[in-house]
């Protein structure tokens, strides 16, 4: 067993909204939130104090303890606010996807038992929708304005008491992200307050942060990495969030200059762009300290490109799953010029590894021998919402979280990742599960059977790849019209980017999809 080198920690026993709030007072007029567009700011007090008041308005308009509150929207300043408000409501926040079609989101409301939306008024006709199709959706609410919507901004001049309700950090569940683990559609993971809680304290000691420190948060919050590295860590400890509702790189690169960014937590696409676009040259990033990326590989020539263009330490890794609150690894601040090439990281504090053989999953693994990474530590999620086969699959009864991915330890205990047992696709950060694909695949009355594989583009990008049989009598069927059929219907990041017609599907006996023959044609 692998143990983390720093102290561990106690488990923190808070609600969400308090553990990151704590000091909200104490940072005061210090700016909290910034919108990188058109520069609107949010001091701690007023985070602390809005957020209140939505809480306030919310249980007033009938929100409870246990309830599911669907949070639905970009990046934006309100975004914290509507999730702080929620918890201290005592609800529990489901985080959806702002591309997801209104099929998606519905499915997520039926699965969540959500009876609470919250969204942007650009997205509205999506949750509209969504509720329809749903059902037992209560009430939808909007961030910013929208004719017949109740919105945040007016909600924050309720004279409603703030609500005083009995969280157990230990029980209650905080955020519902969905997540398809190693395999399968996705499913909700309850984390619950002291989960996500004692995670930002185990991350603490190896990337801490404070007033001064500026980070630019354009990864997703709906994501578990965003929602932990981009909004309550940095919240926590009284730096500036700086917030972008999307990538785009110009406007990314001049928030990083006029903002005066000084960190970066981000995924290997935008490493890629900083590294070799020529764009970058044109702006001042000089204010950068570090960077640190996640969610996916990160090729360590690419890394080592990045950092040389730009004049800073290594690009770090980080490594972690939805499961984990996320975080198990990472690349400490103040050893990033001593990091390996390509490790994801050490363990944070009060986490345990074990590195197991693939042939036999009850033998343990010495450092340098690779096997599937298994994780136990305070930050294990309490299970997968009414899918207790599931949870049982994927957390032993000794505790141990199987990931699914496969790596080393060096003696000097540097994880390395170098390949994963679990079938899911990794799109830019994005989980994509196959088996979600080929279900609707097999719904295209020309398509007799189908399996889809994560195949590598020109830019290292792992994308969908759909090897398809076609029926007799669909012989014409195109490529394009499948790419179409898919695109149609899921949201873009899921879409298939290449398709191969095969006569067959390679399985088992028992009809599992042999992948890896597949991957190995490809």
């Amino acid at each position: 067993m692998f143990r983390s080198e720093y102290a561990d920690v106690p488990p923190v026993e808070l609600p969400i909204h308090d553990a990151v709030l704590a000091r909200a007072a104490e940072f005061g007029d210090i700016p909290a939130l910034i919108d990188g567009t058109d520069g609107t700011t949010l001091t701690y007090e007023q985070v602390d104090r809005f957020h209140r008041r939505v809480a306030a308005a919310l249980a007033e308009a009938g929100v409870r303890k246990g309830d599911v509150l669907a949070l639905h929207s970009p990046n934006t300043i309100a975004f914290p606010t509507a999730f702080y408000a929620a918890t201290r409501a005592g609800a529990t926040v489901t985080t959806v996807h702002p591309l997801a079609t209104a099929d998606e989101f519905a499915k997520q409301l039926r699965d969540s038992a959500a009876r609470w939306i919250v969204t942007v008024s650009p997205l509205l006709d999506v949750a509209r929708r969504a509720a329809e199709l749903a059902g037992g959706v209560r009430e939808i609410f909007v961030c910013d304005s929208a004719s017949g919507h109740r919105s945040l901004i007016d909600m924050l001049a309720s004279a409603a008491p703030e609500p005083q309700i009995a969280i157990d950090p230990a029980e209650d569940v905080a955020a519902l992200p969905y997540s398809s683990g190693t395999t399968g559609v996705p499913k909700g993971v309850m984390l619950t307050h002291r989960q996500i809680a004692t995670n930002l304290a185990q991350l603490h000691p190896a990337i801490p942060a404070g007033p001064g420190d500026r980070i630019l948060a354009v990864l997703p919050f709906f994501h578990i990495y965003g929602l932990t590295a981009l909004m309550n860590a940095p919240l926590r400890q009284g730096a500036t969030v700086v917030v972008l509702p999307r990538f785009d790189l110009e406007r990314f690169l001049a928030a990083i200059q006029n903002h005066r960014i000084t960190a970066l937590y981000v995924a290997p696409p935008i490493v890629l762009a900083l590294a070799k676009h020529p764009a970058v040259a044109q702006y001042d990033l000089s204010s950068l300290k570090h960077i640190i990326s996640a969610a996916a590989p990160l090729d360590a020539r690419l890394a080592a490109a990045c950092s040389r263009r730009l004049g800073l330490p290594p690009v770090g890794q980080a490594y972690g799953m939805t499961e984990l609150s996320p975080g198990t690894h990472v690349v400490p601040l103040d050893a990033m010029d001593d990091a390996p090439p390509g490790t994801v990281g050490k363990l944070i504090a009060g986490t345990d590894m074990r590195i197991v053989s693939l042939d036999d999953p009850g033998k343990d693994l010495p450092a340098g021998a690779s096997g599937e990474i298994l994780i136990r530590g305070p930050q294990i999620m309490k299970g997968y919402l009414g899918r207790p086969d599931a949870t049982t699959a994927m957390i032993d009864p000794d505790g141990w979280l199987h990931t699914g991915d496969v790596g080393h330890v060096d003696g000097d205990g540097w994880l390395f990742v170098v390949d994963r047992v679990k079938e899911l696709i990794k799109y830019k950060g994005f989980q994509v599960a196959p088996a979600e694909l080929e279900a609707l695949l097999l719904t295209h009355p020309g398509i007799a059977d189908a399996a889809v594989i994560g195949r590598y583009d020109a830019d290292g990008n792992e994308v969908p790849h759909a090897y398809v049989v076609r029926q007799p009598s669909a012989a014409e069927l195109t490529e394009a019209e499948i790419m179409m059929y898919v695109a149609e219907r899921v949201a873009p990041y899921k879409r298939i980017r290449h398709v191969t017609f095969v006569v067959g599907v390679p399985r088992a006996a028992s009809g599992k999809i042999l992948r890896r023959q597949l991957r190995e044609s490809a």
